[in-house]
């Protein structure tokens, strides 16, 4: 697990703030808004994200059952912000084992959904020829998802647009990804209330590390 923050887009070391730059600053990619330490999964840990928050944090909610909360990721500091959150869950599977989802929402140029996507930022048209084979709502809204079949192997990836935002949706194994066929519904936390409190937990995602 870390303990420090680091560069959303590779995982490298970032420099704090100081005398030569007013923002986090990576080796590889410069100024970028730092990825924070992740810690175990819990409602408390959950709320602090929320708190923090400036794009959405989706999760499918209520969770379908079987399914548990697994972790949270924040990208950004305490003067900014996070301007990238990431969501964990797993569950059962829609063709056996077990599922593991993660839900991004990030400004243009976070770079955390790509990071965790293990693919480059895709271009406005990038993907599948034909129609949006992903297809969810979020916050009532439909969002279509383009999948990205360059990921790799292990992973079906799926990125689009909500609320002017990135919106990813990442699922291992690659089989699970025919959950984001399924028009899954997304709720942005910040407006899910006190039933937060009733969130079930499980284990720390290692998706998130």
């Amino acid at each position: 697990m870390r303990g420090e923050p680091s560069c959303p887009k590779c995982g490298s070391r970032v420099r704090a703030p100081g005398l030569f730059a007013d923002t986090w600053q990576c080796e590889a990619h410069g100024s970028v808004h730092p990825l924070q330490p992740v810690v175990p999964p819990s409602v408390e840990a959950l709320a602090v994200a929320v708190e923090r928050a400036r794009v959405p944090v989706w999760m499918p909610w209520p969770l379908p059952v079987g399914w548990l909360f697994t972790g949270v990721a924040t990208a950004g500091d305490d003067h900014s912000g996070a301007r990238g959150t990431a969501v964990a869950c797993s569950g059962p599977g829609p063709l056996g084992g077990t599922a593991e989802l993660l839900f991004v929402a990030e400004e243009l140029d976070v770079g955390l959904g790509a990071g965790y996507a293990g693919v480059p930022v895709p271009e406005a048209e990038e993907g599948d020829d034909g129609p949006a084979p992903g297809a969810v709502l979020a916050a009532g809204r439909p969002a279509l998802l383009r999948h990205l079949p360059q990921a790799p192997d292990d992973r079906a990836v799926f990125a689009g647009e909500a609320q002017g935002l990135w919106l990813w949706a990442i699922a291992w194994p690659e089989r699970s990804g025919l959950l984001v066929h399924d028009e899954l519904v997304l709720t942005d936390l910040r407006e899910a209330g006190a039933e937060v409190g009733l969130l079930p937990c499980g284990a720390l995602s290692p998706r998130l590390l």
